[in-house]
């Protein structure tokens, strides 16, 4: 047998399209040739594959080798295709049988002694060799990854060696049984408790966990911005298992890899405010994820959010609206998932002191108004609440901290919310479209005149205007109110701080 055909899997984006690495062994001067649009990385398989294999106690062919990587025409990049290459040339000498090569999908780097090194993106791999029907080869370390599959054989292999004495049936590897991780409470800085006063701010978090809301708080320093935003993943339920692999499948592929210890875990992303958009959006000349990604199914803290650029920040608008980013470059396209809860902090003004009692601001009305102009409108139009967070004068009190509730007692509240809208629409309030809105939050005579009156009084805009609705439908549905009443149609307006000043300021 002079051809041999193994199978392993590509990264493009989060999808693993399958790769057949074809090999040919034909008499010649000795040669190695790959083909299939390698870059570098594949390329450069070439001399870490024939030392392996030497180093494993095999011989490598002294004859023209061709190694083709079918479909020709997509790129191939990387180094998880070294053992299927390996194997490809074992085989095509009759150094091992042929005949299971068609069973297994192998993905691994090889070093030069024959060891097997982890790769990114065996979560995305390990997903689509499961569709496929075929076992799994990985290097140990990626076998906890790959396990999360269930119904999938994964073998975990030291070396080249412990592979090819399991294809010649002389000893098998261990096989990786699937593991289903229990969910645990997320590990988080603090409790809810543990912040004295800002009901408003607490109420606000609660609103936000139930429908999916994006959260803007505006307040001086100190007063517990980061410390309640760094509370809402304790206040939110565990991923749904097909939730959870669209995350871990992100976060597989990214530089920083997937920890298996965090599943079912919301992932919450802080970027520092010096980040810049191909960061926080994705890019590069091979597509990345960027933090709207790795946030997925998850949360987005922005801290000091006029201190990003302000092209920075717009990336974020077409995402918030679509929850996907497509990254588009010359040879290549990857997309994305980004559907994620952005929670931002600001200050009032540059110096933060802007409407605080202790009179402290000196920043003039051109100054305010050209720091909150970094934000732009129609970004400040997708966040659904913008709430002032007020120096709490009297924190000290012991006697306020008596009707803090916990945060496992909140979530427990927003399980059952989000249950409910489950059961209504199958979605979050916050993803309701424009019809879904008009057919599933019904107001009556007298909230529609209220919203009428609002829409001209604060010039909204017709986006605006839909998300105080479905605000409003939340806190409804928190109250265990069938119907959105008045007074859910005022808490959701007076949770929008930002609508009201534009017009004050006009």
């Amino acid at each position: 047998m002079t051809v041999a055909t193994i199978f392993s899997r590509a990264s493009v984006g989060v999808r693993a399209p399958l790769v057949s690495v074809e090999t040919h062994l034909a008499p010649g001067l000795p040669s190695f040739n790959l083909v299939g649009l390698p870059e570098t990385a594949v390329r450069e398989s070439k001399d870490r594959v024939r030392s392996a294999i030497i180093n494993s106690g095999y011989e490598f062919p002294t004859r023209r080798i061709t190694v083709n990587l079918a479909p020709a025409d997509l790129p191939k990049h990387g180094t998880r295709f070294d053992l299927a290459i390996a194997l490809g040339i074992l085989a095509a000498s009759n150094q091992i049988p042929n005949r299971r090569l068609q069973a297994f999908e192998c993905v691994a780097e090889l070093a030069l002694t024959g060891h097997l090194r982890p790769v990114r993106g065996i979560l995305p791999a390990a997903l689509a060799t499961r569709d496929c029907d075929r076992a799994m080869v990985t290097a140990l370390g990626d076998d906890a990854e790959a396990a999360l599959v269930s119904g999938l054989n994964v073998y975990a292999g030291i070396d080249l060696n412990a592979v090819c004495r399991h294809l010649n049936d002389a000893e098998s590897m261990p096989q990786t049984e699937s593991v289903s991780h229990a969910w645990q409470d997320p590990i988080v800085p603090g409790d809810l408790c543990d912040i004295r006063g800002q009901f408003q701010g607490k109420r606000a978090l609660e609103i936000a966990a139930s429908g999916g809301h994006n959260l803007l708080m505006l307040g001086p320093p100190g007063t517990g911005k980061t410390m309640l935003a760094t509370r809402l993943p304790g206040l939110l339920p565990p991923l749904e298992e097909n939730e959870a692999f669209e995350s871990a499948a992100v976060m597989s592929i990214s530089q920083q890899g997937f920890d298996v210890t965090r599943w079912r875990a919301r992932p919450f992303r802080s970027p520092h405010h010096t980040s810049s958009a191909v960061a926080l959006i994705g890019g590069g000349s091979i597509p990345r994820p960027g933090e709207v990604s790795l946030a997925h199914r998850g949360i987005l803290f922005l801290d000091e959010l006029p201190q990003f650029e302000r092209r920075v920040l717009e990336v974020l608008r077409e995402p918030l609206e679509t929850g996907r980013v497509t990254i588009a470059r010359a040879a290549r396209s990857a997309d994305f998932p980004a559907q994620f809860q952005l929670v931002a902090a600001m200050n009032p003004c540059p110096c933060g002191y802007y409407g605080d009692p202790s009179k402290r601001c000196a920043c003039s009305a051109d100054r305010i108004g050209r720091y909150r102009e970094r934000i732009s409108g129609p970004l400040l139009d997708r966040i659904d609440l913008h709430i002032e967070i007020a120096r709490q004068r009297d924190w000290l009190n012991h006697e306020i901290d008596t009707v803090t509730e916990s945060s496992a007692v909140v979530r427990r509240r927003v399980a059952l919310a989000r249950t409910v809208q489950f059961n209504r629409q199958n979605k979050l309030n916050q993803f309701l479209t424009v019809n879904e809105v008009r057919r599933q939050i019904p107001l009556d005579k007298e909230s529609a005149n209220f919203m009428h009156h609002a829409f001209e009084r604060f010039l909204l805009s017709a986006r605006a205007y839909h998300r105080i609705v479905k605000v409003a439908r939340t806190i409804a549905d928190l109250a265990g109110n069938t119907d959105v009443a008045l007074q859910h149609v005022r808490e959701a307006l007076n949770l929008r701080c930002m609508d009201r000043a534009a017009v004050i300021e006009t």
